[in-house]
């Protein structure tokens, strides 16, 4: 008979790239419906205040989706050193505007602003990353339904339904309580019938929790904090984590990795997303169905 060591089992490859994919084109085909129909297709605003190439780079690829489905995109581009003022003006003309279904601030703002205030200025149907207070606390609260749900965790759900992992009844166990990922992530799956626990800075021995997880969501932005050896067998492991480290073997002189040890992961779990190619894409595409959902609520009324 043969050995445990020889019967080893490999984790299945969740790959985000190609499920993010398959949501754009249904997103793609809802939005040719409501432009045949109704003559009017969903709008996206994107403001960017400032120059940082990260923010560029992630700006310039939520415009490629936009135009890749048939999303309108409204372009913001503030300098720098733009007043408060100024930029909530801006954040409520769009408000006003009857073609933007979604508005989206990318994060981080320059010092001189608040970031708190700007957020709380978009208006609660327009707010299509999630994060307005009024969303997070409906979706804190049972029987109430948010109108947006943050774009990651809403990935991060997605893939594990789209992969055929069920929620109800599971023993979850998220790393990291970040306001865009860790506490709603944790909001979302107890919401799903999830029994939730969050591991974080102050846990003592979150070896030991993270051990007892059906599924695990990574979203400590600790590079490869997690090892093999604190996965449970079979499990389901969602890596959010997005960490940049040393390789001189790349061009760039590093390479990104997740939260999870992959390779070890690999031989352990059951399912495992990689980093890049898992919840990255489901994040934008995300973003699209949310900017659709909030267009469709205005343009089918």
């Amino acid at each position: 008979m043969a050995s445990k060591s020889d019967d080893r089992k490999v984790a299945t490859i969740i790959d985000g790239k190609a499920i993010a994919q398959i949501v754009r084109s249904e997103i793609a085909s809802e939005v040719l419906h409501l432009s045949q129909k109704y003559g009017k297709v969903p709008g996206l605003a994107v403001v960017i205040v400032g120059t940082r190439k990260d923010s560029q780079s992630y700006v310039s690829m939520k415009r490629k989706a936009c135009a890749e489905v048939g999303i309108k995109s409204f372009d913001v581009d503030l300098p720098e050193q733009v007043p408060e003022a100024d930029l909530i003006r801006k954040v409520h003309e769009l408000n006003e505007h009857p073609d933007v279904h979604g508005i989206l601030v990318q994060l981080p703002l320059p010092k001189h602003v608040n970031e708190e205030k700007v957020l709380s200025e978009i208006s609660i149907e327009k707010d299509v990353d999630g994060f307005h207070p009024l969303n997070i606390g409906k979706l804190a609260m049972k029987g109430r339904e948010p109108l947006f749900l943050p774009c990651t965790p809403k990935g991060c759900l997605e893939l594990l339904s789209r992969s055929g992992i069920s929620v109800k009844g599971k023993r979850a166990v998220v790393v990291g309580r970040s306001n865009i990922v860790g506490l709603p992530v944790a909001l979302l799956l107890t919401k799903a019938d999830a029994t939730v626990t969050i591991v974080h800075s102050h846990t003592h021995d979150p070896e030991s929790i993270i051990r007892e997880a059906d599924i695990i969501i990574a979203a400590a932005g600790q590079a490869m904090m997690i090892k093999g050896s604190w996965i449970k067998p079979g499990a389901a492991v969602i890596d959010v984590g997005t960490n940049a480290v040393d390789d001189q073997s790349k061009k760039s002189g590093y390479r990104l990795v997740g939260d999870v040890d992959f390779k070890e992961a690999c031989k352990v779990a059951g399912w495992v997303t990689p980093v890049p190619g898992g919840v990255g894409p489901m994040t934008v595409a995300m973003l699209l169905k949310n900017t659709l959902e909030g267009a469709k609520r205005v343009i089918e009324k």
